[in-house]
């Protein structure tokens, strides 16, 4: 069956985000987290939602357990660089906020300067879903500047991952 559903799923391309955790204005780095993630979508209109995945093997999950707000941050197609700093480096290792600009946002979320869409949301809801944990979003804070949007994980396919799924 695992095979079966690597075909069926072969061709699709997903979007890329990054998802941000954070405690505090305060905290040391080790208390804020982001990875790449390719699993997150809108799945409510009224009242709006977003529902975003994190691998359990990722130090971002192991921050956003106990989470009250995370980021969503959309990439541009000429983001490959933030990309991989996000998704080719662990935090377990690495603070991947020394190698990126970023500030402080509501809840002491790390919001990504070189990011102008993003979302700062609620954590209303987890769920286990196997290697991944799903997060429901209740959207609280919006910017939707300009930029294009749209890098895709088949733009991504040279980078190696920091973390298997």
């Amino acid at each position: 069956m695992d095979e079966a559903v690597d075909a069926f799923a072969a061709d699709l391309d997903y979007p890329m985000y990054i998802v941000t955790v954070g405690r505090d204005q305060q905290s040391p780095p080790e208390s804020r987290s982001g990875c790449l993630v390719g699993f997150a979508t809108q799945c409510s209109i009224d009242p709006p939602r977003f529902l975003v995945c994190i691998s359990k093997a990722n130090h971002t999950y192991r921050l956003a357990r106990s989470a009250s707000i995370l980021g969503l941050h959309v990439l541009g197609p000429e983001q490959h660089d933030l990309a991989q700093l996000f998704g080719g480096e662990t935090g377990d290792d690495v603070d991947k906020f020394a190698g990126c600009q970023w500030r402080h946002g509501p809840g002491g979320v790390p919001l990504l300067t070189q990011c102008p869409r993003w979302l700062v949301g609620n954590v209303l809801h987890r769920t286990d879903l196997g290697d991944h944990a799903g997060f429901l979003l209740e959207p609280t804070q919006i910017h939707t500047g300009p930029g294009p949007a749209g890098l895709y994980f088949s733009q991504l396919q040279d980078m190696q991952a920091g973390h298997p799924a």
